[in-house]
């Protein structure tokens, strides 16, 4: 068994403005539907969370990266942040083999400039 891990932080200023400047070109080709459902039931709040979602995907790919058979087998969409009853952040991977990774846990956080993530996963 192997334990790795990946972190992100972000500006939300960036992301903010690349939504802003390219819109749902930008928005679908990061976002899975239900992200950006979720992002946009927050309002005031959405770009927050658009960058953690955005963190948590880098994170995920640079702890997952060197265990996939090459770089492009995986896409922005590929990981999906979503939160369980409870309001937790987890996250699924999808369209790449993932019977290597035992587990996969994710920490967000945010304030008001900067978004970051962190992504332990277990090898087994």
């Amino acid at each position: 068994m192997k334990i790795s891990c990946g972190t992100d932080i972000i500006e939300i200023e960036r992301i903010k403005k690349s939504i802003q400047d390219l819109g749902e070109k930008f928005l679908q080709k990061i976002y899975t539907k239900k992200e950006i459902e979720y992002c946009e039931s927050k309002h005031n709040q959405k770009y927050q969370h658009y960058a953690a979602r955005f963190a948590v995907k880098e994170a995920v790919f640079k702890a997952i990266s060197e265990y996939l058979p090459t770089t492009t087998h995986i896409d922005w969409k590929s990981i999906e942040v979503e939160n369980d009853k409870k309001g937790k952040p987890h996250v699924t991977v999808h369209g790449v083999e993932t019977t290597m990774f035992q587990n996969i846990e994710i920490s967000i956080s945010h304030c008001k400039e900067y978004a970051v993530a962190y992504a332990i996963v277990i090898i087994k």
